[in-house]
């Protein structure tokens, strides 16, 4: 009896080590895995501060151009 315990004792260190091991190799995962989302989130905010610049431009291009047409049609 007292083997077949000793047996079942190692048995269940050597699982229990793995699933340390395991453990830490997916905590190693997540912490890569939220690297990279951070730095995904940091390039999609610039390209939507880029679209948004790029917008607000155009939308000054076209009320110039919208003013200067307009004079044109008055003949001023």
């Amino acid at each position: 009896m007292q083997s077949q315990v000793q047996s079942r004792l190692d048995s269940l260190r050597k699982e229990w080590e793995a699933g340390q091991q395991r453990m830490q190799e997916l905590e190693r995962h997540v912490a890569q895995l939220r690297d990279t989302m951070l730095r995904i989130s940091g390039a999609i905010q610039i390209l939507e501060e880029l679209q948004s610049a790029v917008a607000e431009e155009a939308n000054g291009v076209l009320a110039s151009a919208d003013a200067g047409s307009g004079a044109d049609l008055l003949g001023v």
